[in-house]
């Protein structure tokens, strides 16, 4: 990533925190408020009546133990309640910190869960799930790192500079000149410096995002790696990933101890300047031994303050470096989305319309494109069991996919009852199809919280039938608890025909009025599959379905099969007349001997 492009992208992050930490200003403002209290007192207001009794005393020196608490109570007095004040102020600091942590922190989850959730299924499948948790995690931790650093770090520097000045600009103007000139070139210097670091912050992240992802996509496919024996090649792609991270962090690393040393070679100076003014300040200048007291406390607090502002300018930079790629995410436009206004669907009858479609893949930025469809038209009346059929690749998921807007048409357009699907609203439009996916989407949750899904109000009644329905009570009765047992990630618990029943059950419990079924007896064997393609019948009557099958048999049934060929309709007819037409359909027939349908 280029310096322009970070320092884009470093903006965009601030504005982000800025306007969380503006919709809890309250607490922003305490904990400003506290922290100059903090500083002021304790930093100054300590080392200021301290100097004050060093000049009583060696102005006037007590005459005898009676008269020390009599003369300097004052200043006792004053002490005590600046410590007091002081510390109050810093638990008030820690208080107001803590609590904006927590409901930033809060906010910036919520809007980030929502962006991605919000976000298209090309977005989705051109990423890392890992790396996306990975991402959020670390953007919300910035926030509070950035917080921190800028509360705890930045402001007690800045005040101790301008406090620093101001008190002894008075009693020494020559000093705080110079000392002045001396701050100004340090902030400069380390300010160059940090701006050359944010690249390889980011660079770093980035490392650490893919890391995340490598690791999380071995894990994921973990059965696949012991099945095959590929435990050394994904160590090689992992050892390949984690190495990256440490070129990356080692650059990062140098040339921040370069910055420490440039800053450090600075604080000597100031130090040299701060000894010899302390050394010769009294008989070259007459300043009084307060006055020189003071200089000293200041000035060593201020040079401890600006020794950790290496520290602190390196967790600014892992803080920017870390947030850089949710940010670039937040930034990213969403590529499907409701248009202003936008109404619910209202499905009267169920018919469905593809019209003069036309969509091809965006691979990147750059990138061919991949054609799908091109003027591809098909109506598909209230009620209609239509199958779709054709070679991978012909564009038979890509349809239902459109169909349920998980991505975006770029010529023609889809109705359902005459109502344009890109007019309404996604959510009313998906909840009036139920689709079942080749690949059963299963939570980490219970069977039952499964099956019910789709229709969180259903009655444990109702979610047994749905699972008698779709062949799946007998199983689900065997398990441990019942249907209150946890199916594992992903379902991994249950087998991959278990899988598909429990979604199927979804489906069923969800009783749209528009069905999906995208090769949804894939992972049956015959006998089940024979059942469940008696409950799909009756699912299916008087409901417009839509079913993707590479297994003719599942479709031979249906009203009307559709074979595509290149996102071509080639074929359209019921299984007779598309059998007797001895065309692409009758081959692929043919070739599927046994068809576990025989009499079909």
């Amino acid at each position: 990533m280029s310096k322009a492009k970070t320092a884009s992208v470093t903006r965009c992050t601030l504005r982000y925190y800025w306007a969380v930490t503006r919709r809890h200003g309250g607490y922003f403002a305490l904990a400003v408020i506290s922290t100059l209290g903090f500083v002021g007192l304790l930093t100054f207001g300590n080392p200021y009546v301290v100097g004050l009794i060093v000049d009583k005393l060696a102005a006037t020196p007590p005459a005898g133990e009676a008269d020390v608490l009599q003369a300097y109570a004052p200043y006792i007095l004053g002490l005590v309640l600046i410590n007091v004040v002081g510390q109050a102020s810093s638990k008030l600091q820690d208080y107001s910190v803590w609590k904006l942590e927590i409901l930033a922190s809060y906010d910036l989850a919520t809007s980030t869960f929502d962006t991605l959730s919000n976000q298209s299924m090309t977005f989705h499948a051109a990423r890392f799930g890992g790396s996306l948790v990975s991402q959020t995690q670390k953007f919300i931790s910035a926030y509070t790192l950035l917080l921190e650093n800028l509360i705890y770090a930045v402001m007690p520097i800045g005040l101790t500079a301008v406090f620093t000045l101001a008190i002894l600009a008075l009693p020494v103007p020559f000093y705080v000149a110079v000392l002045t000139v001396l701050l100004v070139v340090y902030t400069v210097v380390a300010w160059l410096l940090f701006r050359q670091i944010l690249p390889l912050n980011a660079a770093t992240a980035r490392a650490q995002n893919a890391l995340s992802g490598e690791l999380s996509d071995s894990i994921t496919n973990i059965l696949a790696v012991k099945t095959y024996g590929r435990e050394a090649y994904e160590r090689q792609l992992f050892n390949e990933a984690n190495h990256d991270v440490l070129t990356a962090d080692s650059r990062r690393m140098r040339s921040s101890t370069f910055r420490g040393a440039v800053t450090s070679f600075i604080i000597v100076c100031i130090m040299t300047c701060m000894v010899i003014f302390i050394t010769g300040g009294s008989v070259w200048f007459g300043i009084s031994a307060g006055t020189l007291v003071m200089a000293f406390t200041y000035t060593n607090a201020l040079c401890m303050q600006f020794n950790r502002l290496n520290i602190t300018f390196a967790q600014i930079n892992r803080g920017f470096g870390d947030a850089a790629a949710m940010t670039s995410i937040l930034e990213e436009p969403t590529l499907v989305s409701d248009v202003e206004g936008a109404p619910k669907l209202a499905v009267r009858a169920g018919t469905i319309d593809f019209e003069d479609v036309g969509f091809a893949y965006v691979e990147g930025e750059g990138e061919p494109s991949t054609r799908v469809f091109s003027d591809l038209s098909l109506h598909i009346p209230a009620g209609q069991r239509v199958g779709l059929v054709g070679r991978s690749g012909s564009g038979k998921t890509t349809l239902t996919t459109l169909l349920l807007r998980l991505s975006n048409l770029q010529e023609g357009r889809i109705l359902i009852d005459g109502q344009d699907i890109a007019d309404v609203t996604q959510v009313s439009l998906r909840q009036q199809i139920a689709y079942v996916p080749q690949e059963p989407l299963l939570f980490h949750r219970t069977v039952r919280e499964n099956i019910a899904y789709g229709s969180p109000e259903a009655t444990d009644e109702q979610i047994l039938e749905a699972a008698a329905k779709a062949n799946a009570l007998e199983f689900i009765e065997t398990l441990p608890q019942g249907f209150d047992t946890i199916t594992g990630e992903r379902g991994v618990k249950l087998s991959g025909g278990q899988r598909q029943r429990i979604a199927i059950a979804r489906a069923i419990l969800a009783n749209d009025p528009l069905l999906v079924l995208d090769e949804a007896t894939s992972a049956l064997d015959s006998e089940s599959e024979k059942l469940i393609q008696d409950a799909m019948a009756t699912l299916m009557q008087n409901r417009t379905s839509i079913v993707v099958a590479h297994r003719l048999s599942t479709v031979a049934s249906l009203d009307r099969i559709i074979v595509l060929n290149e996102g071509r309709i080639v074929e359209d007819g019921t299984h007779t007349e598309l059998i007797e037409a001895g065309g692409e359909y009758a081959r692929l027939w043919s070739r599927q001997s046994g068809a576990f349908l025989g009499d079909s």
